[in-house]
């Protein structure tokens, strides 16, 4: 059955999930940008900004649960063939695409790291708290911290230029590339 449907789908066009895995994604990513507290360490663990910090901390575990199903299911899918471009755009998507996913790693762990060696548990919405799993070395967590904070912003532009490339994909070489991470029923011309 499985191969019936994988012969029925549109051979240029990425599937449902992996669609969802994408999209859900970048917005999450987007949310948890908008209300990642930022700052100093005063700042962020303020009463002021609890619910900020609670839902960005959530959000990022659940991007981080998402990047792992969507590489595990990037590993099982199939893909559209790649469009024909040159090589130096056929290595700079692959370069931006790899470093998105690393990011999407390296954020989540850079957070737990920072917060847990600064002393801070993870705190979730609903209340819920993970206590730190290591000890307590705040210089080191502060400068990690830091690097969560440039790597956020990192994730933001090189989405931004991932987006911007999809659009000179669709708007100047009209090869498909954008249409291909859409669902059919969008309507793009």
């Amino acid at each position: 059955m499985k191969e019936y449907e994988l012969e029925q789908r549109d051979s240029t066009r990425y599937g449902g999930v992996a669609q969802f895995f994408h999209w859900a994604t970048a917005i999450l990513v987007l949310i948890a940008f908008i209300y990642g507290p930022g700052g100093s360490e005063q700042r962020v663990y303020s009463a002021a900004r609890d619910f900020d910090r609670q839902l960005h901390e959530t959000l990022g575990l659940c991007i981080f649960a998402l990047a792992l199903m969507r590489i595990l299911w990037r590993m099982l899918d199939t893909h559209p063939a790649p469009a024909q471009v040159p090589r130096w755009m056929e290595v700079a998507g692959q370069s931006v695409q790899w470093t998105l996913y690393l990011l999407l790693f390296a954020l989540p762990f850079s957070a737990i790291s920072g917060a847990w060696l600064e002393g801070h548990p993870l705190t979730l919405l609903a209340g819920v708290k993970i206590s730190p799993l290591v000890g307590t070395s705040h210089e080191l967590g502060a400068t990690i911290a830091r690097i969560h904070t440039w790597l956020g912003d990192a994730i933001l532009w090189l989405a931004g230029f991932h987006a911007l490339a999809a659009l000179y994909h669709h708007l100047v070489l009209k090869d498909g590339v954008l249409a291909s991470m859409l669902p059919r029923w969008f309507p793009l011309r």
